[in-house]
């Protein structure tokens, strides 16, 4: 029949370089079939990405014209500069420093900012931080912290001391 030891038929050993041979050119093919698709899809890919850099800087351009149009319509009148202060959050009942280092990486630094918020807007950014500070019940800080911004110690003192964990039973 068909014999491909080279040492029992002489001619084997060209029927093996020929199978190497086809096998080469067929994985040459392959190759060459399937790397255009990748290179097609990286080209479609690219296209897009510069697609996006060009809007991108396109929008920059147009921030940078309007915020030049709006500094020079205020050129001329002075800015006044905010001094945040910065209050001691963990006098509100229910905050403790866990708490209070999240409000302030949300930008809320003193009682004014936090009396500005409602308890959905403060739970919310609980929510965000860590899911373990969801427990805690916000309804309650606000009105602290409006006391507490406009010095009313003793009317604050006397409601905390009706709350519990900054939750009224």
């Amino acid at each position: 029949m068909f014999e491909l030891n080279p040492l029992a038929n002489p001619d084997a050993l060209w029927q093996h370089i020929l199978m190497l041979v086809v096998a080469a050119i067929l994985g040459y093919i392959i190759g060459y079939v399937t790397g255009n698709s990748v290179i097609t899809e990286l080209e479609d890919q690219l296209n897009r990405l510069e697609t996006d850099l060009e809007y991108c800087n396109n929008q920059k351009t147009a921030l940078k014209t309007s915020s030049n149009s709006i500094r020079e319509s205020f050129s001329g009148i002075p800015v006044a500069t905010e001094k945040v202060q910065h209050d001691d959050l963990k006098i509100i009942e229910g905050i403790g420093p866990k708490i209070e280092s999240i409000l302030k990486g949300a930008g809320i630094h003193s009682f004014y900012q936090l009396s500005q918020k409602t308890p959905d807007q403060i739970s919310a950014i609980l929510a965000n931080s860590d899911s373990r500070f969801q427990v805690h019940d916000p309804s309650t800080w606000p009105r602290q912290a409006e006391l507490a911004s406009k010095g009313n110690w003793d009317e604050l003192k006397a409601w905390q001391d009706l709350l519990n964990g900054g939750r009224e039973e």
